[in-house]
């Protein structure tokens, strides 16, 4: 796997970092308020497991698995919600926990979703952000780090289901891709 890595962008130690930030933050914003931390699967799942190792206050968990990309590259801009929640979020904090936003098609719509279920407030959080694909406008309220336009794998983010596992994040060798 790591032969097909063109660079790494992130090491682990600077996610690690991230990681700490982040829950530092929402640690002081909620103020010890019950959170439920919604997972976005598959490529969260990393991501929001360390996460929520820092976070201190009463914590449950849910997950949504949504897809807009399919085998593709890009954004499809259509969202096919694949897995719901499985509880009533009706006057709850919700934490949406994303590996990586680009076009913030999903995220919008997904937040959007969340909030007319009356949850009490619905922050985003996302280990990476490329806002230089941003085609709607969304408000993240948690970020590890802004990453530039190319293709991101490593730490749960995949192509075709591989290279999850990389323990940081990296960029994939156009070579891999345009077969």
């Amino acid at each position: 796997m790591h032969k097909d890595v063109k660079k790494i962008l992130i090491t682990e130690e600077q996610i690690n970092s991230a990681v700490c930030r982040i829950a530092d933050d929402i640690n002081h914003d909620l103020n010890g308020e019950p959170l439920l931390m919604v997972i976005i699967l598959k490529g969260s799942m990393p991501f929001a497991t360390d996460l929520m190792r820092h976070l201190t206050m009463p914590l449950t968990l849910d997950y949504m698995q949504v897809s807009s990309y399919g085998k593709n590259m890009s954004s499809s801009g259509f969202i096919n919600l694949k897995k719901d929640l499985e509880q009533d979020i009706t006057g709850k904090n919700i934490l949406i926990v994303e590996d990586i936003i680009d076009s913030g098609n999903t995220l919008k719509k997904i937040k959007t979703l969340l909030e007319h279920r009356n949850a009490k407030s619905v922050r985003i959080c996302t280990l990476l952000d490329k806002p230089s694909r941003r085609v709607v406008d969304v408000t993240v309220d948690y970020v590890g780090y802004e990453i530039p336009d190319e293709f991101a794998i490593g730490y749960g983010l995949d192509y075709n289901e591989l290279y999850r596992n990389l323990p940081y994040i990296g960029v994939l060798k156009p070579s891999v891709y345009q077969k």
